[in-house]
């Protein structure tokens, strides 16, 4: 069978933030080190190589970039200072850029100014929407739900949660097209898919294999990003009609009100802690996964603090009684955060949310009936 060869391969790369992998050498002491490695899956290595001899192909159907999660120790180890580990983002990046069909992705990671752009126009368009169709300013007490009401919110944040999850879910299908193939996808029966279901949610959940890392405290705050951002939007989709609301705790909903008020102080504590974290880390290039700072990872972590920051802002506008504070900091507050859903969560860092889970999913899924075929030969 013959291999076809991209001579750009590296050099399209580096668009993606690839930096040093000429300088590998293939001593193998990254492979060597990675807790997550095995002899089935030899990485980081084996995809450096891949880079090196422009095996696109291959890359693309490799699953090894979604099984690393940059905890560093290959770099850190690394005797030729070739940073396996920001080769294996770097690739992330790439991959991400070639699972999404409407080629926005691409433009985010490949043109820093392209990115400032989108998310500025985006915020602008939320801003102008407010100033022209706001509802009733009224000053003399907090009347959220009449300067913006929930239900036409809401209504709105339906539509663009089933426009991001139709674009979401068809650059995922693309994802499993290139790492199974297309043949093996709808080959494989379903009881496999069914059988490997629980572990696929639990790993969603948990990142169970990002915690085997020696440095776990990367685990920690993934997993407070993580559970503030999925409690967050869980509250949004499901239930803002009692999330927004003019009261700290609304006399006709108390329990509810309650329970979302405890979630989104722990949703804000949780994401404003581990983002400041991965900020002051990146700032000060503290450890291997912060040492090479693309300027999405930035983006990604800046808008991330805003949006918590501002929301917990229009929740005290609301406890101190402060209406004018209140309006103005909620349509800043959606100016932050819709850009970064719409433009971050589909195209840009956030879309690891879908890919990793779901390339650990697949894997799981073909080896258990690689094993099955095998015994039954």
């Amino acid at each position: 069978m013959s291999v076809k060869v991209d001579p750009n391969l590296m050099k399209e790369l580096k668009h993606f933030g690839l930096k040093d992998a000429n300088k590998c050498f293939h001593c193998g002491n990254c492979t060597a080190v990675c807790p997550l490695s095995t002899p089935e899956n030899p990485f980081p290595r084996k995809l450096v190589k891949y880079a090196q001899m422009g095996l696109k192909d291959k890359i693309l159907a490799a699953p090894e970039p979604w099984l690393c999660y940059y905890c560093g120790d290959c770099s850190d180890r690394c005797p030729r200072g070739a940073d396996p580990g920001e080769t294996m983002m770097a690739m992330r990046r790439y991959l991400t850029a070639q699972y999404d069909w409407t080629g926005f992705a691409r433009r985010f990671y490949t043109s820093e100014a392209f990115e400032v752009i989108a998310v500025s126009v985006v915020a602008m368009i939320i801003g102008l929407a407010f100033m022209i169709f706001h509802g009733e300013v009224i000053t003399d007490r907090v009347a959220l739900n009449t300067f913006a009401p929930n239900w036409i919110i809401e209504i709105l944040d339906w539509i663009m949660a089933v426009v991001l999850s139709t674009v979401l879910l068809s650059n995922a299908l693309r994802c499993a097209q290139f790492v199974f193939g297309q043949d093996l996808l709808f080959k494989i029966p379903i009881k496999y898919y069914i059988g490997e279901a629980k572990d696929g949610i639990i790993n969603f959940l948990v990142q169970k294999k990002f915690s085997e890392c020696d440095d776990r405290m990367q685990w920690y705050i993934h997993l407070l990003l993580f559970t503030g951002y999925v409690s967050m939007f869980t509250m949004v989709v499901v239930g803002l009609r009692w999330l927004q609301r003019d009261y700290v705790i609304d006399p006709a909903w108390p329990t509810v009100t309650f329970l979302m008020t405890v979630v989104g102080w722990y949703a804000t504590l949780a994401i404003m802690y581990a983002s400041s974290y991965a900020l002051w880390g990146r700032y000060k290039k503290s450890k291997a996964p912060y040492k090479n700072s693309h300027g999405t990872d930035w983006m990604f972590l800046v808008l991330l603090w805003l949006t918590s920051f501002t929301g917990i802002l229009v929740h005290l506008a609301i406890w101190f009684e402060a209406p004018l504070f209140c309006y103005v900091i909620y349509v800043i507050h959606l100016m932050v955060a819709i850009p970064m859903l719409v433009l971050e969560v589909p195209f840009a860092k956030w879309a690891h949310l879908a890919y990793r889970p779901l390339v650990l999913y697949l894997m799981a899924v073909k080896n258990r009936y690689m094993a099955e075929e095998a015994k039954a030969a």
